[in-house]
């Protein structure tokens, strides 16, 4: 092994190696990626398919005066280590000092927080059209995954830059797979591109009227080089269309690019291995959805470029046929797409992660929630919303965000029970448009460990659509709201030792009040507490307030503050928002 990454720490000292020497550094940095995400995660055969192309653009741009712009960064770790970052890649004790994402907190040769996609080209221009305001003639480089080419964005990306006259230079980085493989349209058009060596009158670049220039093997560091040199300080915008292979340098993620895309800490693993298949809540759904679908043939579950969240791998789509569609990663497409199979006579269901729903607002409000047509959301948050997740993937606004839509009906179960009922009942009962926020740890009505004061709404009807007294107390009432069930649960328990009987109450139904509910604890009640496991700025305990308004109610909300959080652990949120059942009880006697 050669030693030419130890002394290097910034793009100058890589600019003093020789070209011949940069394919040895190529394979330095790629057994330093693969040591560190074997031990801690991340992205694996994203960034390792992009080691030479990284290696050129620094070789040949001179960052950060040149705007090196990322998209998504699932590709920027050899970014990261060239820019003065590498301990956090060759140190473990230093593994967890930089983010999975770009940031301009950690380097100057970041100019975005990203990690949502589709977004470099777009910003790339609006570099590009801010220098030449500016006066300057830096290059703007925009690096972005053929996977990310079926959002809308870069469309739209793509549209404003073909008549710009002025420096700017994309990199498609073509590795034919998004995380799963690519779907739509335009990916015929990439593979007659990879085909014809770059040479096909069928361009979709050159017909949004930019130049194109293709590099076939996009892990050659000197080809890289090359056609990279060629476009520097370009006076008009251009694509360099590179060909790149996903997951280069470790057999099983080269092997299996889908799997490969993202790696599990080496650890965990091991003890998934030894303790065996585990129930949750994409394999619960999976199963049941594939029971729906043999037996009828108009439930169709679509995914926008995500397929895993609802646990529907290789083989499920297999099974599934044409009832599963990938609509690539087009969460906007993906909403008005269920709304017409609804309209249709379909019965569709989109499985989203909460993060990426956002960046479909408009197609929720516009082309589902006012049309009324019966299509169900199941969202996911990876697990609890309130978490140690990035700043750029915050999974704890779907109900926040859904509240606000006229026409959307929104449902938090509690249990695996609810969930299931609920489900059936969105998807052959509600006729109208449902958006079932999926909780984070898989939980049984057995497991509460309670006598409900009101069964378990098994089947979910119309008549179900209000709240669910667990346990009838005076006083103080808990609303635990879906995944917070359990901590509500949790502080009747702590206030049962301060002598307080409260009573608790799954709302399951956040997108509308039960007055009568409500109404019926004026009566023997001071205080409610509300509890959910998400924003509390237009989420549920915001509503309840709201409607107890200048009463002698008093309402004790908790939930995520208005912040964006970035890796900050559980227990740290849960102390800083009061969550703990210590803290609650003190908030709820004071309010007594």
């Amino acid at each position: 092994m050669t030693h030419y990454l130890e002394h290097i720490n910034g793009p100058a000292d890589l600019k003093t190696l020789d070209r011949s020497q940069l394919p040895a550094l190529a394979d330095e940095i790629r057994q330093a990626l693969i040591a560190k995400v074997t031990a801690v995660g991340g992205h694996m055969g994203p960034n390792l398919g992009v080691v030479e192309a990284t290696i050129a653009m620094h070789y040949v741009f001179d960052s950060p005066t040149d705007k090196i712009i990322w998209d998504v960064s699932h590709q920027s770790y050899t970014h990261k280590i060239l820019t003065g970052r590498k301990q956090a890649f060759l140190d473990p004790a230093h593994y967890h000092d930089v983010t999975g994402y770009t940031n301009p907190r950690e380097s100057e040769h970041d100019h975005f927080v990203v990690g949502h996609t589709g977004t470099s080209v777009s910003m790339a221009v609006g570099m590009a059209k801010g220098r030449d305001l500016c006066g300057r003639k830096e290059n703007v480089i925009a690096f972005i995954g053929d996977g990310s080419m079926s959002e809308g964005e870069a469309f739209e990306g793509l549209d404003n830059a073909g008549e710009m006259n002025t420096n700017l230079i994309i990199i498609l980085n073509d590795n034919e797979m998004s995380i799963a493989p690519d779907h739509g349209g335009i990916y015929k058009g990439l593979a007659e591109l990879r085909a014809t060596n770059g040479t096909s009158e069928h361009n979709l670049f050159r017909a949004f009227g930019l130049d194109y220039r293709y590099v076939a093997d996009g892990n050659d560091v000197d080809a890289l080089t090359d056609a990279l040199q060629e476009v520097k300080d370009i006076d008009h915008p251009v694509v360099v269309h590179i060909h790149t292979d996903k997951g280069l340098g470790l057999e099983w993620a080269h092997e299996d690019k889908e799997s490969g895309h993202w790696a599990l800490p080496a650890a965990i693993v091991e003890k998934m291995r030894k303790s065996g298949p585990a129930e949750d809540y994409a394999t619960l759904t999976c199963s049941y959805l594939l029971d729906k679908m043999k037996r009828d043939k108009r439930v169709v579950v679509l995914s926008a470029g995500t397929p895993g969240v609802g646990g529907f791998g290789p083989e499920q789509r297999e099974q599934a046929g044409d009832q599963f569609v990938d609509v690539g990663i087009a969460e906007q497409h993906a909403v008005a797409e269920i709304s017409g199979i609804a309209k249709a006579g379909g019965k569709p269901v989109l499985e989203v992660t909460a993060s990426f729903l956002q960046r479909a607002y408009d197609q929720l409000q516009q082309d589902l929630g006012l049309q009324g047509n019966a299509a169900t959301i199941i969202v996911s948050g990876y697990g609890d919303a309130i978490g140690p997740g990035d700043n750029t993937h915050a999974n704890y606004f779907p109900i926040a965000m859904t509240n606000t839509i006229p026409g959307l009906t929104g449902l938090a179960p509690a249990t695996k029970e609810e969930y299931l009922a609920m489900l059936d009942w969105a998807i052959d009962h509600a006729g109208r448009p449902v958006v079932i926020v999926e909780p984070g740890t898989l939980t049984y009505e057995a497991d509460l460990a309670i006598e409900p004061a009101q069964p378990a709404a098994v089947p979910f009807t119309e008549n179900d659509l209000n709240y669910r007294v667990i346990t009838r107390g005076s006083k103080v009432a808990i609303l635990a709201l879906g995944n917070f069930l359990p901590l509500g649960l949790r502080v009747r328990e702590a206030l049962a030792e301060q002598g307080i009987d409260a009573t608790v109450i799954d709302p399951r139904v956040y997108s509308d009040l039960d007055a009568a509910a409500l109404e019926s604890l004026r009566d023997d009640h001071g205080v409610v507490v509300t509890l959910e496991d998400g924003a509390l700025v237009g989420g549920f305990g915001e509503r309840i307030a709201a409607y107890y308004g200048p009463s002698d109610m008093r309402v004790l909300a908790y939930g995520a503050h208005k912040e964006l959080t970035d890796r900050v652990p559980t227990e740290t949120l849960y102390e800083r928002y009061r969550l703990n059942p210590d803290q609650i009880v003190r908030d709820v006697v004071e309010a007594l």
